[in-house]
């Protein structure tokens, strides 16, 4: 017995398919149409009174199933109605009579009338909706999810509601895919009612004819029993396309329909009142019916009259808390809040990251108008810690007066570092080094990476990515810089505090070295001037235990901090090859031996430590050679690397990096065995210009 219970529905399913073949008897069919109608209204009233759309996620199949049913009770109808003299029991009967009232014409009338609102109005409307419906969850899919993933890294959720969250939005996203196919099915339901309607009427007038039945007798049998079957069918069919309509509309509430309609209603009782005075306008004038409009008018406004007043209670009691709750702490002036000196220093403090923006660009950072920088900005913070060990301080993000409407800032330890301009209603095309056609648009820079762009039109997208361009959004824009920015400057986040927070994290692991090493053999001030010349050149300090060990052996041999760093960054040269490598193969510029031999010849050493005291001539030289290497290096589309020995490597590296930020100088000791490393260019010493002189005086 449980079994069956279980399988219900299926065993449903095939007996509605039964209805298309065995005939049914009057009684069992009158039965079976008052259920139909009964579950129609009862779907009707569920989809009415759902919060959420997924409450009733087996509507799309349940769909389905009602409409295989409704044409299945259709079929047995039409063989009743076609093969017993009209009649197919009472229910339709009853409804036929009651729509034609004795009169043919007007049956078919209002039956055509109803079918029309049916096929027209109501199904053509809920086709439309859940087919916006599905684009419009489809596309928000990607954004909900970049939603789930920064309340999780930020914290605000855990693993198994983000779980739960991610599990929703594929709910919905398969729930409104079905919808919209769903809706065709009632839309061909409507089409096949129709069908079958003419079907009964032209079968039955032409069997009713050669049964030698009166005519005027078979006119009004066979369509009263018509428009009897057509309109039991219409209704229920009618009720199911309202209900889907409803259903794919409740993702805009968070109540039942009938809360939502009264608690709005209720909230514009002037437009109540309004309409009131209309009608009593209405009623004062000639040839109106005066009293119906006086009726409804009078009611419309006491209602409205009474909503107002209720309004006005509840917004004086509102008053009176705010007031009580201002009575007991009011706020002091600002001139009173600066007596105490203890306030003065809160303005002392400066913001690790700040940025400040426009007046149009406040929609892309309010996170009330839509705005997706802070969530954007969540998940580079939680990506960055993932690929280079270090937590960036949270982002300050205000509008200022001072900037143009379009413009940006981006300042670190209360200082401008980055400075951009993009236009919110436009796409930004970089454009490409052979691009098929020109695309209209405003010149610019794309301000990250110096790429000759345009500003485009939203319409000239995929006009613009055909010709080869790049088009990226303005938010994307803004984002980029900033992140560009801050991994650019992350060596002046890293502050006292965050390296104790790191020593912290890792003693949770390895409390034997901690205890050992720092701050032992290895202070924090080393450990935190480490850590920045590790992220000042773009190496991860996510393997802390090694940086800890090799920098606090090698503190017992050494205090300079440059060669205990150059030591640190050998022990991670698994992280170095992995970050700088690609596909086993490292693309370099070398120095030739001659060229090393004059650097390192150019090494001094005083009171503070090592520096390179490096000629003019062979500083330009280097600078000049490297210049058109760099250039190979973008034609790759590749990272430019200088690769050298370990005893110049840190010395050489800061002086490159005054003229090619962007340029790595990494050391052979850096660099794993199973490389393969290809040199793509050498820089070589030329012969000085004084020397030749000398030659040819000679």
């Amino acid at each position: 017995m449980k079994r069956i219970g279980n399988n219900i529905i299926s065993l449903f399913v095939v007996i509605i398919v039964l209805f298309l073949i065995l005939p049914l008897p009057p009684f069992l069919l009158d039965i079976l149409l008052i259920i139909n109608i009964s579950l129609s209204i009862l779907i009707l009233l569920i989809t009415m009174n759902t919060q959420d759309a997924l409450e009733f996620s087996i509507f799309p199949s349940l769909l389905l199933v009602t409409t295989l049913f409704r044409l299945g009770l259709n079929v047995s109808s039409t063989r009743l109605i076609l093969s017993n003299d009209g009649y197919a029991g009472s229910v339709i009967k009853s409804f036929g009579e009651l729509i034609t009232g004795g009169n043919i014409v007007i049956g078919i009338l209002i039956f055509l009338i109803i079918v029309l609102v049916q096929f027209i109005v109501i199904t053509k409307g809920a086709e439309r909706v859940a087919e916006v419906a599905a684009r419009f969850t489809l596309d928000a899919m990607p954004g909900k999810q970049m939603a789930i993933d920064a309340d999780l890294s930020s914290g605000l959720i855990n693993e198994q509601e983000a779980k739960a969250r991610r599990h929703k939005i594929q709910k919905e996203a398969d729930f409104f895919g079905a919808m919209d196919g769903a809706t065709k099915i009632v839309k061909g339901d409507a089409i096949m009612t129709l069908i079958i309607t003419v079907i009964n009427f032209v079968a039955g007038l032409i069997i009713g004819m050669l049964s030698s039945m009166p005519t005027d007798q078979v006119l009004t049998v066979y369509s009263t029993a018509t428009i009897g079957d057509g309109l039991v069918s219409q209704l229920p069919a009618l009720l199911i396309s309202t209900a889907t309509g409803m259903i794919v509309t409740r993702s805009v509430s968070e109540n039942s329909l009938n809360f939502d309609v009264i608690r709005q209603f209720k909230m514009q009782p002037r437009a109540i009142m309004v309409t009131s005075v209309v009608l009593l306008f209405l009623a004062v004038m000639p040839k109106t019916p005066t009293i119906p409009l006086l009726i409804v008018s009078a009611i419309l406004f006491i209602l409205g009259n009474r909503i107002h007043a209720s309004m006005n209670r509840e917004k004086l009691l509102q008053e009176a808390v705010v007031a009580e709750a201002s009575s007991v702490e009011e706020q002091p002036s600002e001139t009173d809040y600066f007596k105490d000196i203890n306030n003065v220093y809160s303005l002392l403090t400066v913001e690790p990251i700040e940025m400040e923006f426009g007046y149009s660009l406040i929609p892309l950072v309010d996170e009330a108008r839509g705005g997706r920088l802070i969530s954007r900005v969540v998940i580079f913070r939680r990506q960055y810690a993932q690929d280079m060990g270090f937590v960036i301080p949270s982002v300050r993000l205000h509008d200022s007066s001072s900037l143009g409407t379009n413009q940006y800032v981006i300042k670190i330890r209360g200082e401008e570092v980055a400075r951009g301009e993009i236009l919110v209603d436009y796409y930004l095309a970089l454009k490409p080094s052979n691009p098929i056609s020109e695309i209209d648009g405003i010149e610019t820079i794309e301000p990250s990476y110096g790429i000759p762009s345009r500003w485009i039109l939203p319409e000239n997208k995929e006009m613009a990515e055909i010709y080869g361009y790049t088009v990226i959004d303005p938010l994307s824009v803004m984002l980029t810089h900033l992140s560009e920015t801050i991994k650019k400057h992350s060596y002046e986040l890293l502050d006292r505090g965050e390296t104790m927070r790191l020593v912290d994290h890792l003693k949770q692991n390895s409390p034997e070295l901690i205890e050992e090493a720092v701050p032992a053999i290895l202070s924090y001030a080393n450990l935190e001037k480490i850590l920045r010349n590790l992220l000042k050149e773009g190496i991860p300090i996510k393997d802390m235990s090694t940086i800890i060990a090799t920098a606090a052996e090698a503190m017992t041999v050494t205090r300079d901090m440059d060669l205990v760093t150059e030591n640190v960054r050998a022990a991670l040269s698994r992280t170095i090859t992995r970050r700088f490598c690609e596909h086993g193969q490292l693309r370099v510029v070398t120095l030739d031996a001659e060229f090393e031999k004059q650097v390192i010849a150019s090494l001094n050493r005083n009171e503070q430590g090592v520096y390179l005291a490096m000629s003019t001539d062979l500083m330009q030289q280097i600078i000049s050679q490297l210049g058109e290497h760099i250039k190979t290096f973008t034609e790759l589309s590749q990272t430019p690397i200088l690769l050298t020995s370990q005893v110049i490597r840190v010395y050489l590296g800061r002086i490159i990096s005054q003229f090619y930020p962007n340029v790595f100088v990494l050391s052979f000791h850096e660099i794993t065995s199973n490389i393969q490393i290809q040199a793509i260019g050498n820089i070589t010493l030329k012969q000085q210009a004084s020397e030749v002189k000398r030659v040819v005086g000679t």
